[in-house]
């Protein structure tokens, strides 16, 4: 299928009244009085239509579906243009794929309970006969996002907690990583040529929602193909070269698998290959959003086909990033140089105030990683969900928040004596989060 730029006027007002579902009289209407759209014109002065223009009357309509008037709804695509953002991918503006549901059936919130029941007592069996069930009463897609999807979300949030252990949590995910692979290789054949990747940077584990993506986007056509997990960057090259993808969609939901996101999208432009994000990390930390190179595909699973549709359409520049300042290069060089010497004034200072070495070991190494992090995508204050998520973990096991507070100004006095100037950034803020918990 030839792929059609964007701003060749081709469509005059009857097709472009037929493509948008306006009258002709209403689409002269808002360009006389707002300028939007502005269409080219024939020798003979009679308006012609880009899929461009087609997309903005598109958008247009829906604001106004959605209880805005025009005027209303021009202001916001003026002000959306202003900050420098594309209003046809701008996430809360595409309006996600409706999945119909029948209209008798048990409730969905029913079998998702009783699912996580049967997971939480490894029960295998009457798992699985609940998903078939589920599969059965209503769409695949509404099952995988209302019962797959937000119960996995519901175990998760449990471990975190300390209700159920870890391998309840692992035994619910497996369930439903089988079942959506299962899905996927029964999915039909695509109908577009375009291949679209959607793959897991280095380091992420976790793939339930780089699936569900795999198979939305499956269900509507679209010829995605899951990479898997904590794919290498050193390989991505030449897959990227074989399959000659239109699109690549990267998923991450942690702040250090962020950071190797950006390699991955920084990759992906050498080779002209345009990228989506996304991921639970994204909506913890909204500025995140500003440092990938690619399009945000919103908070929320059911809006990424509309958006993928929309982005193989219209083809949006790629954004520009915010770059490290100086100041944090030069913190990231310096910290990298002297983490081990970091860690072992930590482990030693923390080990004779008794914290279990245990804790402190696995302590160093993800606050390691999320300075490293932070550093790498700009900004320092980035630690702060990650940082405020552990002290939550251990005061549900019974840790004092007192004893992280101590942890935390040990490392910051160990990174002030090692690193001195250069690591100022990173002492000054882990020592600000102290004082504020206080």
């Amino acid at each position: 299928m030839a792929h059609v730029p964007q701003e060749i006027p081709m469509l005059n007002i009857k097709a472009a009244a037929k493509e948008t579902g306006l009258k002709p009289d209403t689409i002269r209407a808002w360009e006389r009085r707002y300028g939007l759209p502005t269409p080219g014109r024939t020798q003979g002065g009679h308006r012609l239509y880009s899929p461009h223009d087609i997309a903005i009357l598109k958008w247009l309509k829906d604001r106004r579906d959605e209880g805005l008037n025009i005027s209303r709804a021009v202001n916001v695509w003026r002000s959306l243009e202003s900050e420098g953002q594309d209003p046809l991918t701008t996430p809360q503006y595409v309006r996600p794929i409706q999945y119909g549901l029948p209209i008798q059936g048990v409730a969905i919130d029913s079998l998702r309970d009783a699912w996580l029941e049967a997971c939480i007592n490894f029960d295998q069996q009457t798992a699985n006969q609940i998903l078939n069930q589920a599969f059965a009463l209503y769409p695949v897609e509404f099952v995988c996002l209302e019962l797959l999807i937000k119960g996995l979300a519901t175990i998760g949030q449990d471990w975190y907690r300390g209700q159920i252990i870890v391998q309840q949590e692992h035994f619910a995910s497996e369930l439903a990583i089988r079942r959506l692979e299962s899905v996927i290789t029964a999915s039909p054949h695509p109908t577009f040529p375009e291949h679209i990747l959607v793959l897991c940077p280095p380091e992420e584990q976790h793939t339930v929602s780089a699936l569900v993506i795999t198979l939305l986007l499956r269900r509507i056509g679209r010829d995605a193909l899951f990479l898997g997990a904590n794919v290498p960057l050193e390989r991505l090259g030449l897959t990227v070269q074989n399959m000659k993808p239109r699109l690549a969609i990267v998923i991450s939901q942690q702040l250090f698998t962020a950071a190797t996101s950006l390699q991955v999208a920084q990759l992906l432009m050498e080779y002209e290959i345009p990228v989506a994000f996304g991921g639970r990390i994204y909506n913890l930390i909204p500025g995140l959003r500003d440092r990938i190179p690619g399009t945000y595909l919103g908070e929320t699973l059911d809006r990424v086909p509309s958006m993928v549709n929309q982005l193989l359409e219209y083809s949006p520049p790629t954004p520009l990033i915010e770059s490290p300042s100086q100041s944090c290069l030069l913190a990231l060089v310096e910290f990298r140089t002297r983490q081990l010497w970091v860690e072992a004034q930590v482990l030693e200072q923390m080990a004779a105030a008794g914290m279990n070495p245990g804790y402190l070991e696995t302590a160093n190494t993800n606050l390691a990683r999320s300075i490293i992090a932070a550093l790498t995508l700009g900004d320092i204050s980035f630690l702060r969900s990650d940082i405020e998520w552990v002290k939550g973990l251990l005061e549900y096991q019974g840790i004092p928040s007192q004893v992280f507070s101590s942890y935390l100004r040990s490392y910051a006095e160990a990174v002030a004596g090692e690193l001195e100037v250069r690591g100022s950034l990173i002492s000054t803020y882990l020592v600000q989060l102290v004082e504020e918990a206080h």
